[in-house]
């Protein structure tokens, strides 16, 4: 059984949904698809606008998930209109990482830390060498990856792998066995992964499919 995990970079969401990432690890294999909620077309700027629209989110996010928020990415990043929200290179770098010895959900974990904490431009590639060389990646040899990655043709997929699981946005999550999906809601375990973790254990399948409140459009977090 597998835990099929659709998710975005730059998604609140799925920040809040870090722990329940981390919790499942310890119970069954879960593999990560990079949807591009910020990519392309949907690349932004950093604006007031764009601060004043993510901020309250961020808040209630916070507050549901209890994951933390730091001032360096209130104040610092989101005030930092030469910054670039941009999905591909963040993906591409998870990618990179999961390629080299797969640890693609562990760098998505400090890429999720350094932007929503640090107030880091995780779209910048020198940004996102400097991260992979404190997580212990030989600098030649991600970079290498890094550049080596088809992250438009992983995106691609991605949202198509969404769209055949009826997934409304990011995260997305589905458990696979035996070739079936079956789609979580994994609303009511934000804040709590030990939870999640024992109801994995315990059954690893749920009737039915939920749509979940708690999550990011494919265009941006509501």
């Amino acid at each position: 059984m597998i835990l099929h995990y659709i998710y975005d970079p730059l998604c609140g969401w799925c920040y809040g949904a870090k722990p329940l990432v981390q919790a499942a690890q310890t119970v069954l294999p879960v593999i990560a698809h990079g949807g591009g909620m910020m990519s392309g077309a949907n690349r932004q700027i950093v604006s007031p606008q764009l601060r004043n629209y993510v901020m309250p989110h961020d808040r209630r996010i916070a507050e549901y998930t209890g994951q933390p928020f730091g001032e360096a990415y209130f104040e610092g990043l989101l005030r930092d209109h030469s910054a670039v929200f941009d999905s591909t290179p963040p993906i591409a770098a998870v990618m990179a990482a999961q390629s080299i010895n797969g640890g693609g959900l562990q760098m998505l974990g400090r890429l999720q830390t350094a932007h929503y904490v640090e107030g880091r431009r995780i779209a910048d590639s020198t940004v996102l060498l400097e991260l992979a060389m404190e997580m212990g990646y030989a600098q030649e040899h991600f970079h290498i990856a890094f550049e080596s990655v088809d992250s438009q043709a992983h995106i691609k997929v991605s949202r198509q792998l969404l769209a055949q699981l009826g997934g409304q946005g990011f995260p997305t999550f589905a458990l696979e066995n035996n070739g079936q999906f079956q789609l979580l809601d994994i609303s009511s375990w934000l804040g709590k992964p030990q939870a999640f973790a024992d109801w994995l254990k315990q059954s690893m399948s749920i009737d039915g499919t939920s749509k979940s409140s708690a999550l990011c459009g494919l265009d941006g977090c509501v």
